[in-house]
């Protein structure tokens, strides 16, 4: 008896002792961790909001915070500071320009594989190629959307010095009041304001049309963070990745949630963004290698572009600023859209 009463002791302990790892993970505090967007809360970040509020990050570790950008916020700075740990920037062409002046920043996935911006003109304006924007009137932000449209001019060996370009507002009140000839939008935002008050009765040019593509929409962290956190890194992906898939599949549930972060966004408006955002992530090899895919032919025929308009210094790595192995950790059915 008093030998089975020892071994039935022994066995306890060797239970208890195998499942103490277990409750150690089970107990251990989860990672914080920030994730700050390029700009305010809209379902153009639907997947992040949808992750956060399922509880796919904490499944991942991490206790993560979301801080939406703004006019005056630039999402490269803030994580190569360490002020955010993860950022939505605006794009590949930031990032490149961000490494060229030194920052510590490595782009880990990108979410738009091809460009987002438009340009469009009514369909009743004398505007039907690339050719009569000389002496027109364009708009566009001068914060990449201007590298594209240059990138466009240059491909049609059009003179961007003979169009007459000047910043673009947020409002799209001065085009479709005619005040400008042509202006830039995005698919996923403002050209749902141009419809809503236009209909179909317009004209658009897209980049891919000449030949260009600029991904944008580029997730980013610090090198350190890089280094010395890649399980972080990984886990964030996983639970982003997760958070987009299921946002897309349940759009009117990924709205409710964005809304009431934001409530006084336009539903209807905040229903097609999240469509067309979702367009925008899965083109081109996303749909076959995964959300977040980069693509290293379209960033490189980027970099050139850049480089060749000399808004990089010099040329940057593309291999090292664009760091996908994180992404290549992961299991297929873990990336797929």
């Amino acid at each position: 008896m008093k030998t089975r009463h020892f071994l039935s002791t022994v066995a306890a302990a060797v239970a208890l002792a195998a499942l103490a790892p277990i409750a150690q993970a089970q107990t251990k505090e989860p990672v914080k961790a920030s994730l700050r967007l390029k700009w305010l809360t809209q379902t153009q970040f639907a997947g992040f909001y949808y992750a956060q509020a399922k509880g796919y990050y904490k499944d991942e570790g991490i206790d993560l915070t979301i801080n939406p950008g703004g006019p005056n916020l630039l999402t490269e700075n803030l994580v190569a500071t360490g002020a955010d740990t993860f950022g939505l920037s605006g794009g590949s062409d930031s990032v490149m320009a961000g490494v060229d002046k030194g920052l510590p920043i490595v782009s880990i996935g990108v979410a738009h594989q091809i460009t987002p911006f438009v340009f469009v003109t009514k369909a009743d304006s004398p505007i039907k190629t690339l050719k009569d924007f000389e002496g027109r009137k364009v708009t566009t932000w001068f914060t990449g959307a201007n590298y594209v449209l240059f990138g466009m001019l240059g491909q049609a060996g059009i003179d961007r010095t003979k169009v007459d370009i000047q910043p673009q507002q947020v409002s799209m009140t001065p085009f479709v009041n005619g005040d400008v000839d042509v202006a830039t939008a995005t698919v996923y935002n403002e050209m749902w304001v141009v419809k809503d008050k236009l209909g179909d009765k317009i004209r658009t040019f897209r980049a891919e049309d000449s030949g260009i593509t600029f991904p944008r929409d580029t997730l980013i962290v610090s090198k350190d963070t890089a280094q010395k956190h890649p399980d972080l890194v990984k886990g964030f992906l996983r639970a982003s990745i997760k958070g987009w898939r299921e946002a897309a599949a349940n759009p009117k549930e990924a709205v409710d949630i964005v809304m009431k972060v934001a409530p006084t966004l336009n539903r209807a408006q905040q229903e097609s963004m999240l469509t067309e955002a979702y367009k925008l992530m899965t083109a081109g090899k996303a749909k076959t290698e995964g959300l977040f895919t980069i693509d290293p032919t379209a960033l490189k025929s980027a970099h050139d572009f850049l480089l060749a308009n000399k808004v990089l210094t010099k040329p940057v790595d593309v291999a090292v600023a664009f760091d996908d192995s994180f992404l290549k950790s992961l299991t297929a059915e873990q990336r797929k859209p």
